[in-house]
């Protein structure tokens, strides 16, 4: 789900001005556009969201009633996942 977010545009002295209502537009879902002559220099939003914990999706999984059983590879196959994950990305050569 792609959500869009509120956008205000302020310039520096406005944000110096009252940082607490800055802020507080931040936490309320505004990005905040900091801008000088016009042009954008810094954006201030909320930090995106966490991931879950897999013990909290088994949790929901149990809740909405989902019959699903993990079989005993799973959690290697999750650290696999992991593990490729932090490694850096080298993509194919194209000719």
């Amino acid at each position: 789900m792609i959500e869009l977010m509120a956008e205000l545009h302020m310039t520096e002295a406005e944000v110096a001005r009252d940082l607490h209502e800055v802020l507080a537009k931040v936490q309320q879902g505004v990005e905040v556009v900091i801008e000088q002559n016009s042009r954008p220099v810094a954006v201030i939003r909320s930090p995106l969201p966490k991931g879950r914990l897999l013990s909290e999706c088994i949790a929901m999984a149990e809740t909405l009633g989902s019959t699903v059983t993990l079989d005993e590879g799973f959690m290697k196959d999750v650290e696999e996942g992991i593990a490729a994950r932090s490694q850096p990305w080298n993509p194919p050569v194209w000719e």
